[in-house]
Parts: structure tokens; sequence; C-alpha cells
């Protein structure tokens, strides 16, 4: 298994490679998940794209660190698994805090962002009300408790009936996550609020969302397209906050459009 230690924080991750190809694709995992939710995008696009996904801080077989507190811990991350590939320049595919995750790396580091797909996540995810709520119940009851409302907001209810050992192995992986990570890194999107910085974005941007997304709905995440200039914003139908899990196929499809529509980079190893 690959793992990386940087910085003092230890990360597992899997890279792709894809010959003949110029700009790889790194994905940004949701809070309380693992890199496997990316697994069927992946194999779709194998031998398309390089691809990296991990796991990050505090979540999947990665370790904590010096811990979380604040989105900018998983920047850190991140731009360092960027110059420890030597990419020069990347797509960024977040999902929810994934997607806050891509939006502060691009405002610290532009010069190595030269798209963005923003998966049903926001520039201001939830209230300080409804974060302390949860990182409270969390702290005193542990992840279990909170699962299955997590859950109907993760999935439509067609996959609830329809894909009942997907909907168990998922909710394994929610409630395995190690608490200090989960705890920290919900502290980190609570304290987020990239209104002004969505603005600035000046790279080509794809916002897209679950139809069904109980987390960060349509209409927020339409908000966030309108703040960023020249973003697009499709929507994906039957599918909640997960798209990459419930829908797969469909978001390849707009994966695929997307990157072929951005002009030629530069080679992806710098």
């Amino acid at each position: 298994m690959p793992f990386i230690s940087i910085g003092g924080v230890t990360l597992h991750h899997r890279f792709i490679e894809a010959a003949g190809t110029s700009r790889p694709i790194i994905f940004i995992n949701s809070l309380g998940t693992d890199f496997r939710i990316w697994d069927d995008v992946v194999a779709r696009l194998a031998g398309e794209m390089p691809m990296l996904v991990y796991d990050k801080r505090g979540h999947g077989l990665s370790d904590i660190g010096g811990g979380v507190r604040s989105i900018d811990d998983h920047v850190d991350d991140l731009a360092a698994l960027i110059d420890h590939f030597g990419f020069d320049k990347v797509v960024l595919f977040g999902l929810s805090v994934g997607g806050m995750i891509a939006q502060r790396l691009y405002t610290r580091h532009p010069k190595c962002v030269e798209a963005l797909v923003l998966s049903d996540t926001a520039h201001k995810i939830g209230t300080a009300e409804s974060w302390n709520t949860r990182i409270a119940t969390v702290e005193r009851d542990g992840i279990e408790v909170i699962a299955d409302g997590i859950m109907k907001v993760w999935f439509t209810p067609e996959f609830h009936a329809a894909r009942a050992a997907e909907l168990a192995g998922c909710r394994n992986m929610l409630t395995r996550q190690a608490l200090p990570g989960y705890i920290g890194t919900c502290k980190a999107v609570r304290d987020a609020d990239f209104t002004d910085s969505a603005r600035r974005i000046a790279v080509p941007t794809l916002c897209v969302v679950g139809d069904q997304d109980g987390s960060t709905p349509p209409d927020l995440v339409r908000s966030l397209a309108g703040l960023i200039p020249g973003a697009r914003f499709e929507v994906i139908r039957n599918a909640a906050h997960i798209p990459c899990i419930e829908q797969p196929e469909a978001l390849v499809t707009l994966i695929r459009d997307f990157v072929a529509s951005l002009p030629e980079g530069k080679p992806a190893h710098g």
C-alpha cells in the first residue's frame, strides 16, 4: 500500500498513471470518507488521464499529524502531495469539504491549478450552530449516533432500497473514521467562509450536484457557481450528496466533457 510521510503526516494515496496525457486530476474526499469512494470513477477513467486519490489527514489510513485546526491543514497536505509528485498544473476535483479544500488551495497556490470541479460543495457550508451541535453529539456519543441521518443525505431513497449492501459498507466507512480527524474537519468546515475568494477564481470551473443532495442542495451549489466567473453548473439526476458512488457513469461523462474542453496544458510532471 502506498504511503508518503510529508511534514510529519503520513498520507495514504494511490496514483493511477496514464500514458500520453498531460493533466493529472486529483480527487479530494468528503467528510467521513476515504478514497474508496472514487473506485467506480477511477475504474471508468483508467488510461484516459493520470489520477491521484488520497485519504486526507485524519481519515482512512492517513494519520492526523498535529491535528486539524483549519482547512489550511488539509491544503498544506495537498500542496505537499502535488510537490512530491512534481506536478506542474493539476485539475482538482473536490467533493463537499474536498471542494472547500480545492477552493482554498487555488487561493493560496493559483499557479498550480489548471481547473476545478466542485461537487456537492459550497463557499460556505452550514452554520456555526449546526456544526457545533454535530461536534458536541459526536464528542459525547461517537459517529454511530448520527450515521443513519448522514446516510439519508448521502444517498437517495432509491439507493437505500436497492443497494443495501453498498449502503451498509458506506455506513461502516463513516463510523470507522477516527474521531479526532472527523471532529477536527467539522470544526474546519464550520470556520471556513470562501464567499469572497470564490469571486476571484479565474480558472475553468465546473460545479456539479446531485438533484437530491440533502447536505449541499442544488440551490446552494448553484449559488457557488454564480460567484465564480464563467463557472458551469450541472445537476446529476437520481443522486444525493455522493454522486461518485451513486451515479458514477453520469459523473464520468461530465468529467470527460469538462477535461476535453480545457486548453492543452504542460506535461503532468514539471
